[in-house]
């Protein structure tokens, strides 16, 4: 590794080239709204980021004197900015960047047109290395899996797979075939640094993408943007920058640092390997300490299932409030109860009327009709005729087109435990909240449904008072227990997903299921 002090002095005349720069960035960015850049993962770089970026990737590089530079997303160039910027020009051998968007490379080769660089306008997930390159820097498109057209997804993943040897899952984002991909851009010895969204680090399809990382390279930083702090203005996913150099792995332990500046972090602190191998989520680093798995915790997933709300395909069409049922004289057998929105719920447990219904100002009943159409016109003509409605709209959507009746919902019982999956900490309060659910509404995706074991269950049906206090002791489960095992966004903005929610310490079950005593239970719950 080169000295982490080295001071670069450019002597290239850049004086206004970077708010230059800016401006086309400005002018590029608007011609497009922000839903067509995010289809492309379109997310320019700050230039202070991007200095400091370069800054440390140019402190770790080998031959200083002689730097092969490479940006396989290149925008309009914000790291090869920062690289004049922070070294003499003739210390750049070679430099190459590649753009998918032929309006951004087109403008951007005019611009750059004198300052020694290569534009390729292609997409890097389709080229082979006509070279190497001992410093490759990369802010690479943030694309969803599910905004990939299914053919072109095994492409990239088919390609990802014979150059690098890992297979992702389809659920990777495209940032994880553009890392991968790179190594073989790489000289020996040379340098990566990669700015992509901090998730990779606790969701399944990352695993191979770190198992890589930890055994192919010599993976040497990964520093953690602090959620409060986000990088991008047009965009709320938390960043991390990694390192690695290509050659075999040289150190037991990994360099974790977070907040602050890459250059400038609040917490540093290095984590061995090994435990890095073991921990499935290494968001936990630097701040939270190496977990014992060899000391057994309960955990929510020995008592309960947790299964996400059904995804309606159209709420606004699907989900109805019993005067617009009523307006419409629609057959109110063919709906069911369904929970609104958390905001709705003031009480952390929902009463039913004698019918099973809720007891909540905003009472809402999904569609849920089993019958065929042809049964539907016969039995229900305004029924029909409501559907008719919605043929050229909703039945059209990515989830009602692949269903055997468009209009058919997913079956789902009634869950014991709902919990608010998505929240921001107030009041030193948890981001989420678990409500007693006493009624026959089931839940959308803004939920996730706790369903108790059958041994549980049956407690739980013989005693509803063991079934409040296990509602009040969830929700004293601490912020920080929650917060360990689900995942932070820009602004505060916390998540769980189910099976992070079945990961979370419950150590108070073993003795709340061996409460016998209705005395006892008392005194808890009061």
């Amino acid at each position: 590794m080169g000295t982490q002090n080295r001071r670069f002095d450019s002597i290239w005349p850049v004086n206004n080239l970077e708010s230059d720069r800016l401006a086309l960035q400005a002018r590029l960015d608007s011609a497009n709204d922000i839903e067509y850049r995010r289809k492309l993962g379109q997310f320019s770089t700050p230039t202070s980021l991007a200095n400091d970026i370069i800054t440390f990737g140019l402190s770790h590089i080998k031959n200083i004197n002689r730097i092969n530079f490479l940006d396989p997303a290149f925008g309009t160039g914000a790291f090869y900015s920062a690289l004049l910027n922070s070294t003499d020009i003739y210390n750049i051998n070679d430099a190459v960047a590649i753009e998918i968007d032929n309006t951004y490379a087109t403008e951007t080769a005019k611009f750059w047109n004198s300052y020694n660089i290569k534009i390729i306008n292609g997409d890097f997930t389709k080229l082979y290395p006509f070279k190497t390159f001992n410093l490759i820097i990369s802010n690479p498109p943030y694309v969803r899996h599910h905004l990939i057209d299914f053919k072109e997804k095994k492409r990239i993943k088919d390609k990802t797979k014979a150059v690098s040897g890992v297979e992702l899952s389809g659920l990777a984002g495209l940032y994880c075939h553009f890392l991968l991909q790179s190594i073989q851009w790489m000289s020996d010895d040379g340098i990566g640094g990669w700015l992509i969204p901090s998730e990779f680090m606790d969701v399944n399809y990352g695993k191979p993408l770190k198992n890589y990382l930890l055994n192919n390279v010599n993976l040497f930083r990964i520093h953690r943007f602090s959620p409060d702090n986000i990088q991008f203005n047009d965009a709320l996913v938390p960043s991390t920058v990694v390192w690695f150099e290509k050659s075999a792995p040289k150190s037991s332990n990994i360099l974790f640092s977070y907040g602050g500046s890459l250059n400038s972090p609040d917490i540093v602190k290095e984590i061995s390997i090994n435990a890095l191998k073991n921990e499935y989520k290494w968001t936990r680093f630097p701040c939270l300490s190496q977990r014992n798995f060899q000391i057994s915790i309960p955990k929510i997933k020995d008592y309960f299932e947790v299964k996400r709300g059904i995804a309606t395909g159209g709420n606004d069409f699907f989900i109805l409030d019993q005067e617009r049922i009523a307006y419409l004289d629609l057959p109110f057998d063919v709906f069911r109860p369904v929970l609104p929105s958390v905001r709705y719920v003031k009480n952390n447990e929902i009463e039913a009327d004698e019918n099973g219904n809720p007891v909540l100002l905003k009472r809402l009943f999904l569609l849920d009709c089993r019958l065929t159409v042809e049964q539907i016109k016969e039995r229900y003509p305004n029924l029909w005729l409501y559907l008719e409605t919605g043929k050229n709209t909703v039945a059209k959507g990515y989830l009602c087109k692949n269903r055997k009746f468009w209009y058919l919902q997913e079956h789902r019982d009634p869950p014991v435990f709902v919990c608010s999956y998505m929240g921001r900490i107030t009041n030193n309060n948890s981001a989420f909240r678990f409500i007693l659910n006493n009624s026959n509404a089931i839940i959308t995706n803004s939920y996730l449904g706790l369903y108790p074991h059958n041994d549980i269950d049956k407690l739980l049906i013989s005693n509803p008072s063991l079934k409040r206090l296990l509602g009040k002791m969830l929700n004293e489960l601490t912020a920080g227990s929650l917060f360990e095992e689900g995942r932070i966004y820009g602004g505060g903005l916390q998540k769980i997903e189910p099976k992070e929610l079945l990961n979370v310490n419950v150590p108070f079950m073993p003795d709340l299921f061996a409460i016998k005593s209705n005395k006892v239970l008392k005194n808890r719950l009061f």
